[in-house]
């Protein structure tokens, strides 16, 4: 098949682009950083130079695609240490030049990368805003066939617990204990979505993507040992003391605030209510194979 990605060589895509073109698929990574190419190319993939805020370049680049891979990337939106950054108009903007190029392109099978809290806009913080994705894209044709990949929080997010475990010897959040909950690897999110493109589509389908169920305390436990403290502890702070860390840190407010809600439905363990009634198969990559990696940049960072 001749396949479109966007994401260029992110955590995700890289993979994913590696894993189709062994699987003998033609394959066009979206980038726009021209230095990319290179690194396109050795990995046996086509680059197409240009953003995706440009929807004339999307469509032509969407064009005689067999499938289309979509995803909407946080960093790529600004700095969540940036007040003037509006995500909300962002990630909307986004969604509707997709919409667009898909449009005009004539594609008709897509898969696109969302998150778990997209079942919902009401109290998922700013993951609802994968939820208005979702909406914008489900406004296209009938003819029209979407996969949602809703992955739940990705193991490298375990990497923002560095500067406290530096800092404090504890990670640090606002909910905690033994309550287990779900993590994924990017690396299973790319193999599944790498066997989604080669199944029927149909529709508008939903697949939730983790690779391990695993509490909070256990992740202590097992980042801890990995990175030779195993008395790492997971302490538990107040949401209104989070919220005051955060801005402090200059964290944009909007963020800050998106985030201590996220953090209040994990807790509650509303976030996972749509998961939990359509749980899928677990993937192979577990939070002990992750550890490992872990361990290697946490004995990099001074």
């Amino acid at each position: 098949m001749n396949i479109v990605l966007t994401g260029s060589l992110g955590n995700i895509s890289k993979p994913l682009a590696i894993e189709l073109v062994q699987k003998g698929h033609s394959v066009t990574v979206i980038t726009r950083k021209e230095e990319r190419q290179k690194d396109i190319e050795a990995i046996g993939a086509k680059a197409a130079i240009g953003t995706i805020e440009d929807v004339s370049f999307l469509t032509q680049t969407f064009k005689g695609a067999d499938v289309v891979y979509l995803m909407e990337a946080w960093e790529g939106m600004g700095s969540i240490f940036d007040n003037n950054v509006d995500f909300v108009a962002a990630f909307n903007k986004i969604g509707t030049i997709y919409k667009q190029a898909i449009t005009e392109s004539g594609v008709t099978q897509i898969v696109h990368l969302s998150s778990i809290g997209a079942h919902t806009d009401k109290g998922t913080g700013s993951l609802y805003l994968h939820n208005a994705v979702e909406n914008i894209l489900k406004q296209l044709p009938d003819i029209v066939s979407i996969k949602f990949m809703r992955p739940v929080g990705f193991y490298t997010n375990i990497m923002r617990y560095i500067p406290s475990i530096k800092s404090q010897g504890a990670i640090v959040q606002m909910y905690g204990g033994d309550q287990k909950e779900p993590w994924v690897s990017p690396l299973d999110i790319a193999l599944a979505i790498a066997e989604e493109m080669e199944k029927p589509f149909n529709g508008r389908t939903v697949r939730y993507l983790a690779s391990d169920e695993i509490s909070p305390n256990e992740i202590a436990k097992i980042i801890g040992n990995a990175i030779g403290k195993p008395d790492l502890k997971w302490l538990v702070i107040s949401d209104k003391e989070m919220l005051d860390n955060m801005l402090k840190a200059g964290m944009n407010e909007w963020i800050a605030n998106g985030f201590v809600e996220m953090q209040a439905a994990q807790r509650s363990g509303t976030l996972y209510e749509d998961y939990n009634r359509n749980k899928p198969t677990l993937g192979k990559v577990k939070l002990t194979d992750f550890a490992k990696d872990f361990a290697k940049i946490y004995n990099d960072v001074n």
